[in-house]
């Protein structure tokens, strides 16, 4: 993120639980480190670490660990004077907590922090929590995590993160829809073929095998990443650019979309695990023979299905949603797929039709945004050939990618919330889950098995074949 023109976030004393962790050690401290070099953090910073062992970090400005277990109340009672020793330090009480833990701990560490006061705010000071995902397993188990968690504080104060919305492609749909008067005009229905979002990944589950397998792919993308692409491909324009206004627009698109009847889903959804394969060059091993998997799981690495969007703007567009690992790319994007012209003026000229526009706005692993149109090929015969207008983030701007992180915690530290999830939103994303969930789990869907390196199931292909259209390529 450019800093030209934005202050620096407001003093405070970040508390990151799970110090030691991956997310922390990946993604965190470069994200500090940038916001640092961006001139966007507070001289008047401070870290504390709280975790089991003993993080590898040295170079952020006044980084304190305190060792323990969260179910120590000495080592709460450390932290807590620990943190208290920073803010005097800092000179503020602004204080933000990160939750980079298992989402089983988001609970226990909320309430401890408010057991120990630290959670309350007063007008000298804020206290902000930033909640990893997922958000819950089902629409019960979130809306329990959302009563549970304003029981100790404000719904202001929690500041549900999705990465994918500190990506800068994500963020410029809303730019690039309402801030451009040539393509909000053909945004809807009367031009609109169909919309389709890719997650897609190569990479397996790693080390998270037996989180996985307790979660499988439509429950770990779609009511997060996948539903964040949809609902802000597919809002109404907001009233502003704040918060409420954004999320209001979002949670109407949720729900709107029609329910997915169990007796629809063997047509309408796809479910897949991937057996070994070949990617990029390399020989892997199936899904259930990864470290922590059950021999015998039936947990899906793959999800892909067609939703309708209910309302004016969108009846009669499908939208088609996949995700999965292991795939032959590693690909996040979103694709505006516009109706055929007419073909009568072709015709007579005896040449193939062109084919119809396409508006791609690509996240990983180039943040691009790509618009296909038909151009003449030279020379003397009448005919047509794709091309693309493109605009790369990167060659126009002359920044490099950076962690994702670097908005949202900008964002958190300052009290802007919109690119963090409010309640409903969550609850809404899981209203849409649910009954493909309780369908799957009574069997309405096969589980169909894909090649690692590949496109995912044949099934998925059928998906849109069966409307006379085709996925893009990963």
């Amino acid at each position: 993120m450019t800093s030209s023109h934005l202050p620096a976030a407001d003093p405070c004393t970040l508390v990151i639980f799970g110090a030691s962790g991956d997310l922390t050690r990946r993604l965190l401290v470069p994200a500090l480190r940038n916001l640092r070099e961006s001139r966007l953090l507070p001289d008047q910073f401070a870290v504390v670490g709280f975790s089991r062992s003993a993080p590898a970090i040295d170079d952020l400005p006044a980084f304190r660990h305190v060792h323990g277990a969260f179910d120590d109340a000495a080592a709460w009672a450390r932290l807590k004077d620990e943190v208290v020793e920073r803010m005097h330090a800092v000179g503020s009480q602004n204080l933000l907590f990160y939750l980079a833990t298992a989402p089983e701990q988001f609970l226990n560490i909320c309430e401890r922090l408010a057991e120990v006061q630290l959670l309350s705010e007063s007008d000298n000071g804020w206290r902000r929590v930033i909640v990893e995902k997922p958000f819950g397993t089902d629409l019960r188990t979130a809306r329990q995590l959302n009563q549970r968690l304003t029981a100790v504080m404000r719904e202001e104060q929690i500041f549900r993160i999705d990465h994918y919305l500190g990506k800068e492609t994500v963020q410029n749909i809303v730019v690039f829809r309402f801030g451009n008067g040539i393509f909000e005009p053909i945004w809807n229905r009367r031009y609109v073929d169909h919309v389709q979002i890719t997650v897609a990944e190569t990479l397996g589950v790693e080390m998270r095998g037996e989180y996985y397998d307790q979660t499988g792919a439509l429950r770990d993308m779609v009511p997060n990443h996948l539903f964040q692409l949809l609902t802000l491909s597919a809002m109404e324009p907001p009233s502003a650019l704040d918060a409420g206004a954004l999320h209001a627009e979002q949670v109407k698109v949720l729900e709107a979309i029609e329910p997915l009847a169990a007796s629809d889903c063997g047509t309408t959804t796809v479910r897949g695990q991937y057996a070994a394969g070949q990617v990029d060059d390399a020989t892997v091993r199936g899904y259930r023979d990864e470290p922590k998997v059950d021999a015998a799981s039936t947990t899906e690495t793959f999800a892909a299905f067609r939703i309708a969007v209910d309302n004016w703007r969108w009846a009669g567009v499908p939208f088609y949603l996949r995700t999965g690992k292991r795939l032959r790319g590693k690909k996040s994007e979103v694709a505006i797929h516009f109706r055929q012209p007419p073909l009568a003026l072709f015709r007579q000229a005896s040449m193939a039709p062109p084919e119809p526009n396409q508006l791609v706005i690509s996240i990983q692993p180039e943040e691009v945004i790509k618009l296909k149109i038909a151009a003449k090929v030279p020379g003397p015969e009448l005919t047509a050939s794709p091309v693309d207008l493109r605009f790369n983030y990167a060659d126009y701007f002359g920044v490099e990618p950076q962690t994702g992180y670097e908005t949202l915690l900008y964002d958190a530290m300052t009290g802007d919330r919109s690119l963090f999830k409010r309640a409903d939103v969550v609850e809404a994303g899981w209203g849409v889950v649910d009954p493909i969930v309780t369908a799957w789990a009574a069997g309405s869907c096969t589980l169909e098995t894909y090649q690692a390196g590949s496109d995912g199931p044949d099934a998925a292909a059928q998906l849109l074949t069966r409307d006379g259209r085709r996925w893009r390529p990963l």
